[in-house]
């Protein structure tokens, strides 16, 4: 069989695999890892029965997350990247072809073993599905981690104002978003924030206080993790992601 039968060509499926299995670029961390090492050190001394990582991409943070968790669910709505989330896990070995220019790859292999990730993939179940209406039976997590997830939701409200559901007394959510309010995503009516409310700068991060009141306290001021997508071998995407902590409350 030819090499490049081994690998998946679609260019946007392996910027992914290279955002969370491949290289460290201009110096930052890898996102994806660094994110679940975020949301455990958040947990402190929490429950670590289950966890739900909403918009999982291709994977990595599940990955990681189940090193800390007794089962992980991992959740996104592109179907190729739940069927690769799935090989990987099945075969423990990451294989993509990396763009490097114009038509040229690079061909990219990784066992889950050199990254201390091969016993933790056991733990972890991926699915296709919809933030926005998720199906009944995800539910009773301990963290539900949406990494750079809401600014690409149709309507972001309708995971926010549920999410409390999924999520055992005491549990947390964990929201990491650059902010970054794309009409082709989102129609301007359901952004989260990022425009003008009563004559005043409305930010997402106001939106999300308003809209997670109700149920959760936030635990920790924001911060901002670094992240680098790689495009090709000339070209990175240099971004910020806003990270927030939401406790659930009792009611």
């Amino acid at each position: 069989m030819q090499q490049a039968a081994y690998y998946e060509n679609d260019t946007t499926l392996a910027q992914y695999l290279e955002f969370h299995f491949g290289e460290r670029w201009h110096g930052e961390a890898n996102f994806p890892k660094a994110l679940a090492d975020a949301a455990m050190n958040a947990m402190d001394g929490r429950p670590l029965d289950r966890a739900l990582d909403i918009g999982c991409a291709v994977g990595r943070t599940s990955f990681e997350l189940a090193r800390h968790f007794r089962h992980v669910d991992g959740i996104d709505f592109s179907n190729a990247f739940v069927n690769k989330c799935q090989e990987v896990a099945g075969e423990k070995r990451v294989r993509y072809a990396r763009p490097e220019e114009g038509e040229l790859v690079s061909f990219q292999d990784q066992s889950l073993a050199s990254l201390g990730l091969e016993d933790a993939a056991e733990r972890v179940s991926f699915h296709q599905g919809d933030a926005c209406d998720l199906k009944p039976e995800f539910t009773g997590y301990d963290l539900v981690l949406a990494g750079n997830l809401i600014d690409r939701l149709y309507q972001p409200s309708l995971f926010l104002e549920t999410v409390h559901e999924r999520i055992n007394e005491l549990g947390l959510l964990v929201i990491a978003s650059p902010y970054t309010w794309l009409e082709e995503y989102t129609p301007k009516e359901h952004w989260v924030g990022g425009f003008k409310k009563n004559g005043e700068d409305f930010s997402t991060f106001d939106g999300l206080k308003e809209m997670l009141a109700p149920h959760f306290r936030l635990l920790f001021e924001p911060w901002s993790l670094p992240f680098v997508i790689r495009e090709t071998r000339n070209k990175f995407q240099h971004s910020f992601s806003e990270l927030t902590v939401w406790e659930k409350v009792s009611q």
